[in-house]
């Protein structure tokens, strides 16, 4: 857990995950709409070392920056309304293929969840700070999460 006091926070601390990450993570960014997950996603860019500007996929559904040192795909399932449109969107194949996939609004379909993920809840209060919650879904989401709460410069703590 850690609280940010600004977006530029949120995006440094989601910048110090950004070294752990390899092909295959994935990452279920939740909270309130405005919460700050499409500025969490910006700051693992940024840490990836992705230059595009990094949007809100919400009318795109997904969208993919493959020029980093990993290739990032970014997911809004807010607008989905069945499961079945999951395959539609080349979701399954994209969370197993050569990136780090990120989440928004995953919770939607927990059916769809792959076995280990790593949970990302956002929550933010009326003077715009936020809590960062993490908790990790499998073996390889806790060895994730461990190296991301060891950084230094995460500067997480055990809740």
């Amino acid at each position: 857990m850690r609280k940010t006091t600004s977006p530029e926070a949120t995006k440094q601390l989601a910048s110090t995950l950004a070294p752990y990450l390899r092909a295959g993570d994935v990452v279920v960014l939740e909270g309130d709409l405005g919460a700050g997950k499409t500025q969490f996603v910006q700051g693992v860019a940024a840490g990836l070392g992705i230059r595009d500007q990094v949007t809100s996929p919400t009318f795109n559904i997904l969208l993919s920056y493959p020029e980093g040192s990993l290739p990032l795909y970014h997911f809004d399932l807010y607008r989905l309304e069945h499961p079945d449109e999951l395959e539609d969107i080349g979701y399954f194949e994209t969370i197993d293929g050569d990136g780090a996939s990120f989440v928004e609004w995953g919770e939607k379909f927990p059916e769809a969840l792959p076995y280990g993920y790593l949970e990302v809840v956002l929550e933010s209060d009326e003077r715009g700070i936020r809590t960062v919650w993490a908790h990790a879904f499998g073996e390889r989401s806790r060895q994730l999460l461990f190296l991301w709460a060891k950084d230094s410069k995460s500067r997480l703590m055990r809740a």
